[in-house]
């Protein structure tokens, strides 16, 4: 049995299985699934000032918290009793061309050469983690939400603008992978 969860589940599996958090959520408290206004959340109760955006009755949302602590949990736990010690698995022709742009450690979730303490203080680095992180901060605060809340809730609840969101996020995520990213992995 805990072969079976150290391993990649077919998305057959997965899918449904996330997919049914929705109604989950909506049958049990009438709660919608996201996981960006967790951080509103985080910094109401920890902020004390005057700013509007952060006045608000945030306990009311507390729920969210405990479920965005129990997905870092989860992955805690997979992550130190269920990781597989295998390398990633990747095709031949991507290994290849990460080998193009000296990206040649990549026998854990994220490539070394990119994501580490030492990479950060690179200008690739800074931009990969930095100024990525930034637009992903501001796309998911223009946007009113998340990948997972627009993507699994929103289109779920037939919301033309989370139809909308998701339309921008997969166009945004082709276009940087692309367009951008090659670029900046040749710097």
């Amino acid at each position: 049995m805990l072969e079976i969860l150290k391993e990649p589940w077919p998305w057959y599996v997965a899918g449904p299985l996330i997919g049914l958090t929705v109604p989950i959520l909506l049958i049990i408290g009438n709660k919608s699934f996201g996981i960006s206004s967790s951080l509103r959340h985080i910094c109401a109760a920890c902020i004390p000032s005057n700013i509007s955006f952060f006045k608000y009755d945030w306990k009311k949302e507390s729920w969210n918290l405990f479920f965005v602590f129990g997905i870092f949990l989860g992955g805690v736990i997979a992550a130190y009793l269920l990781s597989n010690p295998n390398p990633v698995e990747i095709t031949p022709e991507l290994s290849e061309q990460l080998a193009s742009y000296g990206i040649t450690d990549h026998t854990g979730l994220v490539p070394v050469q990119l994501f580490s303490w030492e990479s950060l203080f690179t200008l690739r680095g800074f931009i990969m983690m930095v100024v990525g992180g930034f637009l992903v901060g501001f796309g998911t605060r223009y946007a009113g939400g998340c990948t997972s809340g627009h993507a699994i809730m929103g289109i779920s609840n037939l919301q033309w603008p989370s139809v909308v969101a998701t339309i921008c996020f997969m166009i945004g995520g082709f276009v940087m992978s692309l367009l951008i990213l090659p670029y900046i992995l040749s710097l």
